[in-house]
């Protein structure tokens, strides 16, 4: 029983261990600021540390002494850990360069760094930033674009709200440096900021249908929920956005990305949003609203995503003036 008991409990360390080593040497290879052959090296010695001494263990049926090297390994990793903060202050590429932000008098509300790119390709464009003022008396409206980039079980969420004098689209991304490409594994370490594009449909939803290669497949869909709240929702992604400009924060592949990101400013205004799969795997994010009630019914949900692909309204309109309301054209739940 004695020998049971302990092989279980070296088992249970066993896996704490090899966790913790290889969450270590990706850290360490993702957010290090420090040449490849450093990273790689520091990332190795640690794993080193971690599975040999688990070996030692095993053989020695002790823990103190083959891991100490490895425990105060991970003191110092968690040491420097601590330290890396998140900033605004960096070499960011054009599309992220401006930071927007919002001023409220009334129900005027000021968009500062709206984004309204003219594209020639996915990297070929004209920057325009620009400043918009929208009512909220006229905020009536709110549509969720799913852009499906990598299967069906994966998506990037954007919001839009829809005011008289058009749509305000909000999409929460990854703020990349100059010449830093995307990595899904990397955005679990501390790599990118958190970033609210405030943008135009022309552009945000323009770029994924029409410039990027491949294309990605985007979805729209109406969220039926009453103005007061799309209101609330509006102001408190306001509140977020001013809050960036002063106290910057990491993207987080799995805990703060596009979804999650919704979702908790949804819940913060009391919505009922579990954060589970449907969220964790983002492309069936519109699935979930629908299932609440919160997207149009009167189509099973496989025919009600068939009918929201816009590629080839968006595709067919591209660059033209009323962009916004030619995708909306005979979608479902759209008058």
């Amino acid at each position: 029983m004695k020998q049971v008991i302990g092989w279980t409990l070296f088992v249970i360390v066993a896996i704490g261990v090899m966790g913790l080593a290889l969450w270590g040497a990706l850290a360490l290879w993702f957010a290090l600021p420090m040449d490849e052959p450093i990273r790689l090296a520091l990332g190795g010695l640690l794993l080193v540390l971690g599975f040999g001494g688990l070996v030692m263990s095993a053989a020695r049926r002790r823990f103190i002494g083959p891991l100490l090297p490895f425990a105060l390994a991970c003191v110092a990793l968690f040491g420097w850990w601590s330290t890396i903060e998140a900033s605004n202050d960096r070499d960011w590429q054009a599309d992220v360069a401006r930071q927007p932000s919002a001023d409220i008098a009334g129900n005027l509300v000021t968009l500062h760094n709206v984004r309204d790119f003219s594209y020639r390709t996915a990297s070929d464009y004209t920057a325009n930033w620009r400043e918009r003022t929208v009512d909220l008396d006229t905020l009536d409206t709110l549509d969720l674009f799913a852009v499906h980039w990598m299967g069906d079980d994966i998506a990037h969420t954007m919001v839009s709200f829809g005011f008289a004098d058009g749509p305000v689209t909000i999409s929460i991304e990854t703020r990349k440096e100059e010449g830093e490409a995307y990595s899904s594994l990397a955005g679990f370490f501390r790599r990118y900021e958190l970033y609210y594009v405030v943008g135009t449909e022309e552009d945000l939803v323009g770029v994924r249908t029409t410039y990027r290669e491949p294309p990605e497949d985007v979805y729209l869909f109406r969220v039926d929920i009453p103005k007061e709240r799309i209101r609330d929702l509006f102001l408190h992604y306001l509140s977020e956005i001013n809050r960036l400009n002063d106290e910057p924060e990491f993207y987080n592949t799995a805990t703060t990305n596009c979804t999650t990101a919704i979702v908790m400013n949804a819940r913060a205004l009391g919505a009922a949003l579990p954060v589970n799969w449907q969220v964790l795997l983002s492309g069936h994010f519109p699935e979930l609203l629908y299932e609440r009630g919160a997207l149009d019914q009167s189509l099973p949900y496989p025919e009600l995503r068939q009918a929201s692909l816009v590629n080839d309204r968006a595709n067919d309109d591209a660059g033209a003036a009323e962009f916004s309301k030619r995708i909306r054209e005979g979608l479902p739940g759209l008058p």
